[in-house]
């Protein structure tokens, strides 16, 4: 189990003793992006039996993941965010649900929030799945809304994606997806992750029987321009990588087209760092295709299926917002909905 740290000593205080106490089978280890503030000290001091992983600069989540899990030998990964508490017995229906399905390469158990104990957490919630255009959304959060959990998504079932605040992997299938993309820096970067095993033929699970709480915004504060810089960025750069030739002109262009959209209603409400924040993002994104093209010719050849289980027909933009669908449950998204990849 690898939590990324990055001046997070707070976190670390607060949330690694329930870590450390509720995964006696785990090795837990702490891997530092060249923090600045005194968590290495910290848990020099405080919990010398945690092994810690020293990266000399801050690579962001993705390439501080790559780095660190190279250094870690296990079958399974665990990547937890420093800003989670974990529960008794956490871990035992993750293993076994791995332990009895080889084709599952990655899962994820209930994400709840952390203030507000009864809902679910906006960072994966029950389970990750995608729009017709390549929205994320999970069952328990569509948008800003957060479902209370009253046992509706106690199941085990297939997503499209499983969160990366608390993602459970096999070794073996991390690398051969070829690990977190590092020009992600972070955010959304478990989403393309699992696209691409997906379509190396692999599963992703939610399991229902296991409970974490997330705080979320630990590192950067959900209403924060870099933040939306890179969920704009990561997100063209996501659809643009991973879609067929035949989806690439009907959803990523669309896709495109609603960023602009969303562009205006930030301008409206006079946001302007946003704005500049969604114009910059298309700018890089454009900037950088070289570097795009290649990464969706590689993942071309490596492309052993054509089905994505988790991926909804539906506009969920227009369910949620123009028919007043807040809840995943007035969705009509089947289990193993699929479309060609």
């Amino acid at each position: 189990m690898v939590i990324l740290n990055w001046n997070g000593r707070r976190w670390l205080e607060q949330f690694l003793p329930s870590v450390l106490e509720n995964s006696p089978k785990a090795d837990v280890v702490v891997a530092d992006n060249a923090s600045s503030d005194d968590s290495l000290s910290f848990l020099a001091q405080q919990y010398p039996q945690v092994r810690t992983i020293r990266l000399q600069e801050n690579l962001g989540f993705c390439e501080g993941y790559n780095q660190a899990l190279r250094q870690v030998e296990a079958t399974y990964y665990v990547l937890l965010n420093s800003d989670v508490e974990v529960t008794p017995h956490w871990l035992d229906p993750m293993v076994e649900l791995l332990e009895k399905n080889p084709q599952i390469a990655a899962c994820q158990p209930k994400i709840k929030s952390f203030q507000q104990r009864t809902h679910f957490e906006y960072a994966g919630a029950a389970g990750g799945f995608l729009d017709a255009y390549g929205y994320p959304f999970c069952r328990g959060r569509l948008f800003d809304t957060l479902e209370e959990d009253r046992g509706q998504y106690d199941d085990v079932r297939p997503v499209f994606w499983a969160t990366g605040a608390c993602l459970f992997i096999r070794a073996s299938a991390y690398w051969e997806a070829g690990g977190l993309e590092k020009e992600f820096f972070a955010h959304m970067e478990e989403i393309d992750l699992c696209w691409r095993l997906q379509n190396l033929g692999h599963q992703i699970y939610y399991q229902g029987q296991s409970t974490v709480y997330h705080v979320g915004g630990g590192t950067l504060p959900k209403a924060n321009p870099r933040k939306t810089f890179l969920n704009f960025r990561n997100g063209a750069a996501l659809l643009y990588k991973n879609l067929s030739d035949e989806e690439l002109t009907k959803v990523f262009y669309t896709r495109l087209a609603l960023d602009g959209v969303a562009a205006t209603q930030y301008f409206l409400k006079g946001e302007w760092k946003e704005v500049k924040a969604i114009w910059q993002a298309h700018r890089t994104f454009f900037a950088e295709m070289d570097y795009w093209k290649r990464k969706r010719q590689e993942n071309s050849v490596k492309k052993k299926t054509t089905q994505l289980t988790g991926w909804s027909q539906q506009s969920v933009v227009w369910q949620y917002f123009v028919k007043g669908k807040k809840e995943f449950s007035t969705l009509d998204v089947p289990d193993g909905a699929a479309l060609p990849a």
